[in-house]
């Protein structure tokens, strides 16, 4: 009877376990999924762009001296940003080969042309920062103004 009790206890303290190792997955999916159904939201897209450039804008510091400064280069980052809707996957796919090759060579351009333009605007305001704000901008801006940008284009093939 021990035994049997002893096994009991075995059994059940292994399926709470794997139970509770599977809360802090589902825990994490949650976020992922709610994530998924609302990033090509433009709305949603807006929001977490904002909420990510007010951290950037806290964590940096910006001084009201540098303030047109970070706005400037807000806008010059937010007019490279590809519009939705303006790449047609139907069309794409029923497009002959050299026409899709083609196309994809004007989307590259395209987005190299946004990338040169974020880096001038990159280095306009990033001349404004003090060597601390530099260094903290090194860090932790890497992807700033180019994270979203880059998911949406391997989205649209590019």
């Amino acid at each position: 009877m021990m035994k049997t009790l002893h096994k009991a206890f075995v059994i059940g303290a292994a399926v709470i376990g794997f139970g509770a190792a599977a809360l802090p997955a589902m825990a994490e999916e949650a976020p992922q999924h709610q994530y998924a159904a609302t990033k090509f939201d433009p709305v949603k897209m807006q929001e977490r762009m904002d909420a990510h450039a007010k951290r950037m804008h806290d964590t940096l510091k910006i001084t009201p001296a540098q303030e047109g400064a970070w706005q400037a280069y807000l806008s010059a980052l937010k007019s490279n940003m590809p519009q939705h809707g303006q790449f047609d996957r139907a069309s794409f796919k029923n497009m002959p080969a050299p026409e899709r090759m083609e196309k994809r060579i004007e989307m590259q351009k395209t987005h190299l042309a946004r990338m040169e333009s974020n880096l001038a605007a990159t280095k306009t305001f990033y001349a404004t920062l003090t060597p601390e704000q530099q260094k903290v901008f090194d860090e932790k801006a890497g992807h700033f103004g180019h994270r979203q940008h880059s998911r949406m284009m391997r989205h649209h093939g590019e």
